[in-house]
């Protein structure tokens, strides 16, 4: 088949959801995000302002509680390591993880230091995780403020071969060049601001600011009715000189499961906004997660949709809902 013919059999990206649903009665919600800053200038060492929340919302919209809340303020080096970490609730293993690199063993790292948060899929497990990730694309949020053709950032200018690393780099991808090198993508959408404005409770505070910044954000709905539901979604958006955001990543993921051995049941997920054309590829093999008990995604999904199988961003999509167990708890179902 050829490469215009497998183009043409992937799942449409079907754009920006907007706001968030509103919170339904007896379900738990997670939300995190972590908000990229350059305080030194673009060359400069990462600011990260990361955040996460559980809330539990009863009988009643108005009935919410704060199950747990954590945050972290960290520097990080252009290479991507962890050169300060400020964590809240304060944790004794933040000393630890100094020097670890995002993309370089970190995530052992983090099993290593957080055994307890890695167990209970704490909020800040969660944000911590995300630093790979976020600290890949975040240099993305200044070609909305520079020409990348013009004047490519550092980190472009001396990237490696990206080829055979994902769905997206696929060898002969339109997002590589000769050499293996991405090229520079600008299919992002502009999008609105993700808590809903009826529903000021359905999500944690986030910082506000004009200058150059990359958010990544995530949202986890759970409730149980009969079988267990899920309803997920992931964006990375940066905002514009003009005012407003734009989003170069947007995935949504529905998922059911089996209340009493939390294995999946069902499992969807719907490309919103994608930087290639080849990158929809990455949905048509999740079903490989069925019947995968949700606690084993965190390990299993980068093993079973591995490099050109899977999307690094719906991967990690996919891994996020590990925490679905301790929210479940959190929910008393």
């Amino acid at each position: 088949m050829s490469h215009l013919s497998v183009l043409e059999t992937l799942p449409p990206v079907r754009g920006p959801m907007g706001h968030a649903p509103l919170r339904r009665l007896h379900s738990v919600r997670r939300t995190t995000s972590i908000d990229v800053t350059w305080p030194d200038g673009r060359d400069g060492a990462m600011h990260f302002d990361s955040r996460g929340r559980d809330i539990r919302t009863g009988a009643a919209a108005e009935d919410v509680t704060v199950v747990q809340a954590d945050s972290y303020t960290a520097s990080i080096g252009r290479d991507r390591a962890l050169l300060t970490l400020e964590v809240s609730p304060g944790r004794a293993f933040a000393a630890t993880l100094i020097g670890c690199r995002g993309g370089g063993h970190l995530r052992a790292a983090l099993k290593k230091a957080l055994p307890e948060d890695a167990a209970r899929s704490t909020p800040l497990y969660l944000l911590l995780d995300d630093v790979s990730g976020a600290s890949l694309i975040a240099n993305w949020a200044w070609s909305r403020w520079v020409d990348f053709n013009a004047h490519p950032p550092a980190h472009m200018r001396e990237m490696p071969s990206m080829e055979g690393v994902c769905t997206g780099f696929r060898p002969g991808s339109s997002s590589l060049n000769g050499d293996g090198t991405t090229r520079f993508s600008d299919r992002s959408q502009d999008v609105t601001l993700l808590p809903h404005p009826d529903d000021p409770a359905g999500w944690h505070e986030m910082p506000f600011t004009t200058e150059v910044t990359l958010r990544r954000s995530r949202r986890i709905d759970v409730w149980v009715d009969g079988l267990v539901h899920i309803d997920a979604m992931f964006q990375d958006s940066a905002t514009k000189p003009q005012g407003g955001r734009a989003a170069i990543h947007e995935y949504h993921l529905t998922a059911t499961a089996d209340p009493q051995s939390g294995r999946i049941l069902s499992v969807e997920a719907t490309p919103r906004v994608l930087p290639y054309v080849e990158c929809p590829g990455a949905v048509l093999n999740i079903h490989r997660v069925k019947a995968m008990r949700l606690e084993a995604l965190r390990d299993e999904v980068p093993v079973l949709l591995a490099k050109t199988e899977g999307c690094t961003h719906l991967n990690d999509a996919l891994r996020a809902l590990t925490c679905v167990p301790a929210m479940l708890e959190e929910l008393g179902a």
